[in-house]
């Protein structure tokens, strides 16, 4: 009799699961009529409860968010079994091979001593990787399904590895100031499409700001929104629950509970 590790045995028990709810013969109606498309969006809505689990340092919920997200990897290979494309093993077979293939100094006989060295050989090896696939322009291979802020600080980082970039932080300044210079000039002509183009513009040079301050720009913006939302729940409190409340406030009296909450945090 095979003896079964407890953690394998509960990655075969989820797999079970998994084709039981994708069985036409007594499964779950639903999860029968999920395609690739149609779970797309839990899966990148699962990553995203992940990342927000481990901004609030919670990691009960953290276990909860993983086991949600692994079964998201779990639908996708069912969906891939069900059409002979690839299984689940296959998908660990990869990722698997690439991390030996991306760390030769720990499974091969590569020297790399420091921390700053393998990031300069992992975007090697990356970039190995991609003109194996056909991909030989600089900003092949980053997915149009990225969040765009996302997106946005991988071009620029992608277009910095061959000189493409700002020598230092005040060039990318004077940049976020130019774009604001030419988005107030949009605005005056008020042409729609002139001042999304220049919008999309400034934004575009703010995350390239945060990447010379080494700063995620979807981070930022997730604590930024954290921080709103915490501020505007004390504004809410200070004047009674209520948007009533507030709409009969003047916007001396909403700014006076705004820097109030802002001094309370």
């Amino acid at each position: 009799m095979r003896i079964v590790p407890d953690g394998l045995r509960q990655t075969e028990r989820l797999l079970g699961i998994m084709r039981t709810l994708r069985n036409p013969d007594g499964g779950c109606p639903w999860d029968q009529a999920q395609n690739f498309e149609t779970i797309a969006p839990h899966t990148i809505e699962e990553a995203y409860e992940v990342a927000e689990a481990i901004a609030q340092g919670d990691l009960a919920a953290l276990c909860g968010e993983l086991g949600d997200l692994l079964f998201q990897v779990v639908f996708h290979a069912q969906l891939a079994t069900e059409q002979g494309a690839f299984d689940f093993e296959q998908i660990a077979q990869s990722i698997a091979d690439k991390l030996e293939r991306r760390h030769p100094h720990v499974f091969g006989g590569v020297d790399i001593a420091t921390a700053e060295e393998q990031s300069v050989a992992w975007e090697g090896y990356k970039a190995g990787e991609r003109a194996h696939a056909g991909h030989s322009g600089v900003l092949d291979g980053v997915p149009l399904a990225l969040p765009a802020l996302t997106r946005a600080a991988k071009l620029g980082k992608r277009a910095a590895r061959v000189g493409f970039d700002w020598p230092d932080i005040q060039g990318v300044l004077d940049k976020v100031r130019e774009e604001q210079g030419e988005l107030a000039d949009a605005i005056e002509s008020g042409d729609r499409d002139h001042i999304e183009h220049e919008y999309g513009d400034l934004l575009f040079a703010l995350v390239n700001l945060g990447r010379h301050l080494q700063l995620d720009p979807e981070a930022a913006l997730r604590g930024t929104n954290r921080r709103f939302e915490s501020r505007f729940r004390h504004v809410e409190a200070a004047a009674g629950e209520g948007a009533k409340n507030l709409s009969s406030l003047s916007i001396e009296e909403l700014e006076a509970l705004w820097q109030a909450a802002k001094k309370a945090q």
